[in-house]
């Protein structure tokens, strides 16, 4: 990140307008797997804009960015999935952002591998993270990105179906998918809601 960036989130402490929220489960057991595509999303994003994430006193790690032109604040929450939105309700209580501005990605077992889709106002559908999401942030206000990881043939086996690891060829369509996926949150901030879902909920 440039300086010229530093000195302007140096005027804006506390001003952030975005927080962009990675669901995942922390340790190296969990790193790769399908459960985490939240997690392994952002370190691609984060990645991709020459930052790194840091540790900090909300059980998350975060990272402050302006390459969109807005004050953006990724997060991968570390008190595992179903404790989720204690982690992401204290940082916005920090840093004073409405549940609106808060776009949560995260695996989704109904879409097939290499499909994404935009919402809000849903229900939990069956997902702890968002479970515990809309239970710490009083509501269901904040914007999903559900990003399909597909569906085993035997349903007894779901469980160990998400932290299950993506074969080489999924990966590669998954990465495939991360850019679209990038395109949608920018569309999410630069254009509003209705145009994001109009460009990535059809494809």
């Amino acid at each position: 990140m440039s300086c010229s960036n530093c000195i302007k989130f140096d005027r804006l402490k506390g001003n952030i307008v975005y927080i962009v929220v990675g669901l995942g489960n922390p340790g190296k057991e969990y790193a790769a797997t399908r459960h985490n595509i939240g997690f392994i999303f952002l370190d691609y994003l984060v990645e991709k804009l020459g930052l790194a994430f840091k540790g900090t006193k909300w059980q998350a790690e975060t990272v402050k960015d302006l390459s969109w032109g807005y004050p953006v604040l990724f997060v991968k929450p570390q008190t595992y999935m179903n404790r989720s939105g204690a982690a992401i309700r204290a940082i916005a209580d920090f840093y004073q952002v409405d549940p609106s501005r808060i776009i949560v990605i995260h695996d989704d077992l109904d879409l097939p591998l290499g499909r994404a889709r935009i919402m809000t106002n849903r229900g939990a559908g069956g997902h702890n993270g968002i479970r515990s999401l809309i239970e710490h942030l009083g509501g269901n206000d904040f914007v999903r990105i559900r990003v399909g990881i597909g569906r085993p043939d035997n349903t007894a086996k779901v469980s160990d179906f998400v932290l299950s690891r993506f074969a080489q060829e999924e990966a590669g369509k998954m990465r495939e998918e991360f850019n679209r996926l990038e395109t949608g949150l920018r569309l999410i901030m630069e254009e509003g809601l209705s145009a994001a879902m109009n460009r990535i909920n059809p494809e």
